[in-house]
């Protein structure tokens, strides 16, 4: 939930305040506020946030809910469905976004893993990454294998622990940041997710960090069972997780370790790539320095 000020004004003295509040600090209010409410839209940008939704989980007044959803709009950062009336992520977060990956994501460096293990497993393969207390999957890739476990879309968002990603990334915290996730999603976990507790989400996360990768069992969708391992960044922060999606009667005992040694290999295979990458940029600094230095003479 967004912290709103004490001194929050009634929508008729919204305009007193800011001619009264030095620009500065109403201006940057205003843009906490605001992205905040754009982390909300994100993390249902499917199916959709209502307004009452957004006035609910942010705590704030409608009006002012209103007034900042018409500013998000006209930068395009989300857009409202003229049928539903639900806004979604608009054009301008998905060209953001696309930008922001060439410098920070994994997601081009991990798409061809995606790839290779739906193709070599035959079922569907997924890349995950943290959102907050979310998960959020950013790809997926069908095998050949004609029957699918109920399973996620792209663009899919879920408490983490919801999913074999997620579980991987759950375990991937620290203990206390583990209970306070928790903590944060348990009422999302109530509401949605009956078969989910915080007890049986601890024991996985005890069995992710035993075993070196996670297992879902069906907990969502009953057959649905998935494996999932995290990848790390150069610096050693998770960056994401790869998993693998399959019917219950393909999870068998020798299957799951052939499908293990098949996420191991393209972990190994990412985090390799994602260092490459880390070691070119000083090489390409010092280039940029010495180039420069040749120009001021």
């Amino acid at each position: 939930m967004i912290q709103s000020s004490a001194d929050e004004t009634p929508p008729q003295g919204e305009a007193t305040t800011a001619a009264v509040v030095p620009i500065e600090r109403d201006g940057s209010q205003s843009i906490d506020r605001a992205m905040a409410l754009l982390n909300l839209v994100s993390a249902q940008s499917r199916v959709g946030m209502p307004l009452r939704e957004l006035v609910a989980q942010s705590g704030l007044k409608q009006p002012t809910v209103h007034r900042l959803l018409g500013a998000l709009t006209r930068a395009r950062l989300i857009e409202q469905d003229p049928q539903s009336k639900r806004y979604h992520l608009g054009i301008e977060s998905y060209v953001l976004g696309t930008l922001a990956a060439e410098r920070f994501g994994a997601h081009r460096i991990a798409v061809g893993s995606v790839v290779r293990l739906a193709h070599q497993s035959e079922d569907t393969a997924f890349l995950t990454v943290r959102r907050g207390d979310y998960a959020v999957c950013i790809h997926r890739e069908e095998g050949a294998y004609p029957v699918r476990a109920q399973v996620l879309t792209i663009g899919d968002c879920h408490p983490l622990g919801v999913g074999a990603g997620a579980i991987a990334l759950l375990a991937a915290l620290d203990d206390d940041e583990v209970e306070q996730t928790l903590s944060a999603n348990a009422a999302s976990y109530r509401e949605h997710y009956p078969s989910i507790t915080p007890e049986g989400l601890w024991a996985l996360v005890r069995e992710t960090r035993e075993r070196g990768y996670s297992m879902h069992r069906g907990l969502v969708h009953p057959g649905s069972w998935g494996l999932g391992i995290v990848f790390h960044d150069e610096s050693g922060t998770p960056a994401g997780a790869l998993s693998i999606g399959a019917i219950e009667s393909r999870m068998g005992e020798d299957r799951q370790q052939k499908l293990v040694r098949m996420l191991q290999s393209e972990v190994r295979n990412i985090e390799t790539r994602l260092k490459q990458r880390s070691d070119a940029r000083p090489a390409d600094a010092s280039v940029t320095a010495v180039r420069a230095g040749r120009r001021a003479k």
